[in-house]
């Protein structure tokens, strides 16, 4: 997919941490603003964070104004990234429906869907009429446990490929003259007047005046480097899949009343996931409690799954702000720029990252959409509180 590259060259214009698919978009937009001398690192292979391990779920139905302007920008982007990139990235808009339990949840939904419509995003509140049109295998009864009293249906979301999405732009920024190096740790950043000036690796030092920090998991230690402090801590996040089976299921389904999200895989797995862990850690392994309670509430949706087998499951990590927004771009570090703090819903945003970054990175001025997710808000109290769309993490 990439040329290999035998050794890192002593100096780059612009050095991006994290080979997964924020890093590699801002090396593919960056190339196509004309900036070519760009080293992409990633301390394992590429793609082995969380673009590796996510659950491949795209949607811009958010709550706040900023954040659903935002994603829906990027949804629009991978609409036809395939074309772009010239790569199959199998990206199926076969809706997204949020499921609402309770009259407060609905009237979330409702709030949700109106911000939605305002900015010109399809999102609307349907009965559970039409919750059982849309996905006629779930259960849907007034008498269960959790009875569904409306959903927030949102067809523009849908699943893609996570690891054609990688690769495809791997092969992107590699065409545009981007060096990709796998394997390749950063262990230190170094800085002199108030700016970034090279990178230490595992693999020798490299000068440049640009560094962006585009981890997930750890993106505060590469941040400490450099001499910034961020507000993020680190939760472990589970999902797993069923054998596959014979096509059910159409729509991705979320419920954050029972903390589940469900999926059928194009080779008929059933993905399902859950909330993150709510303690901190770097370990990485599932637990048997997430698989009881996970599978629990999934029966209660699908009882017809009782004798799907699990096929596997995986952890990844995932890095919390205060208001479950991003943080984006400028630091008080001159030339050390951030993707970090996206929770469970970074892969949605990687095409709008990339292109934002590459803006600010080319013009020195920062871009309008990514202005409200700024470092200074949490000094500013301009908080932008995601919490009512991400209380299920997907």
């Amino acid at each position: 997919m990439w040329a290999p590259r035998a050794e890192l060259r002593p100096s780059y214009d612009v050095v991006i941490v994290g080979g997964g698919s924020h890093g590699l978009a801002t090396a593919y937009y960056l190339a196509e603003r004309g900036i070519r001398d760009v080293a992409v690192l990633e301390r394992s292979y590429i793609g082995s964070g969380a673009a590796g391990r996510n659950t491949t779920i795209l949607r811009s139905n958010y709550r706040t104004p900023e954040g659903a302007r935002f994603y829906d920008a990027s949804v629009r982007l991978y609409e036809r990234l395939s074309g772009e990139l010239g790569f199959n990235l199998l990206f199926s808009q076969h809706g997204h429906l949020t499921l609402a339990h309770t009259d407060r949840a609905v009237y979330v939904m409702r709030e949700r869907a109106e911000v939605n419509r305002a900015l010109g995003i399809d999102s609307r509140v349907v009965d559970p009429q039409e919750v059982q049109r849309l996905a006629p295998a779930m259960r849907v009864r007034p008498d269960a446990l959790f009875p569904i009293e409306a959903a927030l249906y949102h067809p523009p979301g849908g699943v893609i490929r996570h690891d054609a999405v990688v690769w495809g732009l791997a092969r992107g920024a590699d065409a545009g003259g981007a060096e990709i190096h796998p394997h390749t740790e950063v262990t230190g950043i170094e800085r002199a007047n108030g700016r970034v000036t090279g990178v230490r690796t595992s693999r020798g030092s490299v000068s440049t005046g640009t560094v962006i920090n585009c981890t997930a998991g750890w993106s505060t230690l590469i941040a400490e480097m450099a001499g910034v402090a961020l507000p993020i801590t680190t939760h472990v996040l589970q999902a797993f899949v069923t054998e596959p089976l014979k096509p059910l299921l159409d729509v991705v389904v979320v419920s954050s009343g029972m903390h589940v999200y469900i999926s059928q895989t194009d080779r008929g797995e059933f993905l399902i996931g859950a909330e993150i862990e709510p303690w901190t850690s770097y370990r990485m392994q599932g637990t048997l409690n997430f698989l009881q309670e996970a599978s629990r509430h999934t029966l209660e949706l699908f009882p017809q799954l009782e004798l799907a087998r699990i096929l596997r499951s995986w952890a990844g990590l995932c890095d919390i702000s205060p208001d479950y927004s991003p943080i984006l771009g400028e630091t008080e570090v001159g030339g050390f720029l951030l993707s970090a703090g996206w929770g469970t819903y970074g892969f949605k945003a990687a095409p709008i990252v990339g292109k934002t970054l590459a803006e600010l990175v080319d013009t020195g001025e920062q871009p309008e959409l990514i202005r409200p997710f700024r470092l200074e808000r949490f000094y500013e109290d301009r908080l932008v509180s995601e919490l009512a769309a991400a209380a299920v993490s997907h």
